[in-house]
């Protein structure tokens, strides 16, 4: 309770210690001081507890005039018409090719056997797809992938 404020987070980590000595037990040295052991494992599982919470801001613990909160319906907005016009541009069979794919989530084989073209051309014809998507969504590259991963 010295090291980590909270009683409960305390109460967990005695209880943690409490289990790796039952475990190890049997791998300890006889002569071991139980006591001493405790203590120790107790003040470290603390300090990485402590440092372990460092790397995380509680919300509660921001002030409010330090949290903002930005309005992205615009960017989104603007990203999916870029997107629509974007798929418009391909040629008809590279745009059935991508629709198939990215929309339907149809494998290259299934495009393949379905259009009755081969895979080759199925790769060949996403290819030049993401190639003229890169081009006319690279400023938007950042949050697209934001949002796609």
């Amino acid at each position: 309770m010295k090291y980590t404020g909270d009683l409960d987070a305390a109460k967990n980590l005695v209880h943690e210690v409490f289990i790796n000595l039952w475990e190890r037990f049997d791998s300890l040295p006889q002569d071991t001081n139980y006591k001493s052991y405790c203590y120790t494992a107790v003040r470290n599982k603390s300090l990485n507890y402590i440092r372990d919470r460092k790397k995380f801001v509680m919300i509660a613990d921001v002030p409010d005039n330090q949290i903002t909160v930005s309005d992205t319906s615009l960017e989104t907005s603007e990203l999916q018409l870029k997107i629509e016009a974007a798929i418009a541009s391909l040629p008809e069979k590279c745009r059935m090719v991508f629709e198939l794919n990215r929309i339907e989530g149809l494998k290259y084989a299934e495009i393949a056997k379905k259009m009755n073209i081969s895979i080759k051309t199925v790769e060949a014809q996403m290819s030049k797809a993401l190639a003229v998507m890169k081009e006319h969504l690279s400023e938007f590259m950042t949050l697209i992938f934001l949002f796609w991963t």
